[in-house]
């Protein structure tokens, strides 16, 4: 990479904690976010299990000094919390000073209003405005315009890798001269119509899920929104801007397999942290944490083993998938797991993958499974969506 892009800023609220800080205390001690629906009615309010933000949509709002009677859809009401959480971490005073962009991701956008107001849509024009608010880039204007940015805004939705290519894009930018600071990350809120939809291709657990346990049932379904600044280093030398990490490596790569599933041999996951691990200018063997995609779905799980085995071969850094916390939280899951990603790099920890019990019995693949401290100097987080879309960043130590 030309110019290394530093990561100043970070906020985030997930199922284990409506602040990083929080998240982190419930990472070393172990907290899983995993229940059963409260905010929404839906037949498998009892059934399906998910990583929920026990916060009604009137909170979020009351929190963000809202109206009562806005607009925001869920995903926005979390997107805006970690948003400004991000900005105000990153000591900016005016997010205009430099040349400042925001590039989130999302995969429900406004679909729980959608669902909650459809059949009043004609009936009613009060009713509109949620309807309208139904697409993916009405979220991050709506971010845009509550953090003050007049800048470039774009929006990537590529399923659950969304917010890996908003990094790689928000980097990219840096890199190339085109802004001097980029709000990078990813949002999505639960919605029926999201469970009922995973529920139909039978992913989906009712028990706490197991990333890379032989017994793995599937999934559990989360909420979540995370944010990272990105800035150059002309902007940290001239403002001498504490870094808390790099985005040091970044790769995409397609699996071309099947809408849904990976390959049995993870070729796009193998191709994705191959490029990766190339832009970073390092070897498989300075990787000293992978923070994995693991779903605990049977086909990820399988796939994405088989591909870090063919990279790391015989040498095999810690692992763990942190998804047993949170769930997973589609397009926001890159960023959430992001911002793990750095908090291992600032605490030397690998954060433990909960619920395993049984090794897979395609290959001896052993996720850590208790809170391991160790020095660690680059993370590399995997990040795979449907439609074979595959993306890996390294995140590097500041110092």
């Amino acid at each position: 990479m030309n110019q290394r892009v530093a990561i100043t800023g970070m906020g985030m609220i997930s199922s284990i904690g409506n602040t990083v800080e929080e998240n982190f205390n419930a990472l070393i001690n172990g907290k899983s976010g995993i229940s059963f629906i409260e905010n929404f009615d839906t037949i498998h309010k009892n059934v399906i299990k998910v990583g929920e933000i026990k916060l009604t949509n009137h909170e979020l709002s009351h929190q963000l000094g809202l109206e009562i009677d806005n607009d925001f859809c869920r995903t926005a009401l979390l997107g805006t919390i970690a948003a400004k959480q991000a900005v105000k971490n990153a000591g900016i005073e005016n997010i205009n000073d430099c040349r400042s962009g925001l590039i989130s991701s999302t995969s429900v956008g406004g679909m729980d209003m959608s669902e909650k107001y459809y059949y009043q849509y004609f009936e009613n024009d009060v009713n509109r405005k949620y309807i309208t608010g139904h697409d993916a880039g009405d979220s991050t204007h709506k971010i845009a315009i509550e953090l003050g940015l007049k800048g470039f805004v774009s929006t990537v939705s590529t399923a659950c890798s969304s917010a890996a290519n908003a990094i790689m894009l928000g980097a990219r930018m840096i890199q190339s001269g085109q802004l001097d600071r980029v709000i990078v990350g990813g949002t999505d809120g639960l919605a029926k119509f999201t469970i009922n939809g995973f529920k139909t291709l039978m992913i989906l657990s009712d028990v706490d899920n197991q990333p890379f346990d032989n017994n793995r049932k599937g999934l559990n379904l989360g909420e979540a929104a995370a944010f990272l600044v990105l800035e150059s280093e002309e902007i940290v030398a001239k403002e001498n801007k504490k870094v808390l990490a790099y985005v040091a490596g970044f790769g995409n790569a397609n699996d071309a397999f099947h809408q849904t599933a990976s390959s049995e041999n993870g070729e796009g996951a193998f191709l994705a942290m191959q490029k990766a691990l190339k832009s970073a200018n390092l070897a498989p063997s300075a990787i000293d944490y992978i923070n994995a995609h693991g779903t605990a779905t049977p086909n990820n799980d399988l796939s994405e083993g088989r591909a870090i085995l063919r990279i790391f071969e015989e040498n095999l850094p810690d692992f763990s998938s942190t998804k047993a916390f949170t769930g997973h939280t589609l397009a926001a899951a890159a960023a959430i797991e992001a911002v793990y990603s750095i908090l291992a790099l600032e605490h030397n920890v690998v954060f433990p993958n909960l619920n395993f019990e049984t090794p897979m019995e395609e290959f001896d693949l052993i996720p850590e499974t208790t809170l391991k401290k160790k020095p660690i100097h680059n993370v590399l987080s995997n990040s795979f969506g449907f439609g074979g879309n595959c993306s890996t960043v390294i995140f590097s130590k500041s110092k």
